[in-house]
């Protein structure tokens, strides 16, 4: 179990630092007064999950998820 533990660890640790690269690369969603106007529109529109921003919403949930995942995972004690 030992040698299990070390490779989720290195995974966990590698999540970790894509995870905050990810976060960083992602741009701001507070836009002032400019995001109810028209901006509020190209922000919901329908090609978002095909645009670059759209991948990196999703990156960022799947990684969170496999962060809380992996978290629980190495703190069981086995």
């Amino acid at each position: 179990m030992g040698v299990l533990r070390v490779i989720l660890t290195i995974i966990f640790v590698l999540n970790c630092i894509a995870l905050t690269v990810v976060v960083l690369m992602q741009e701001g969603k507070s836009q002032g007064l400019g995001a109810i106007a028209g901006a509020a529109e190209s922000y919901w529109g329908k090609n978002k999950g095909r645009s670059m921003e759209g991948g990196l919403e999703r990156a960022t949930t799947i990684m969170a998820v496999l962060f809380f995942v992996l978290t629980i995972v190495l703190n069981l004690n086995f």
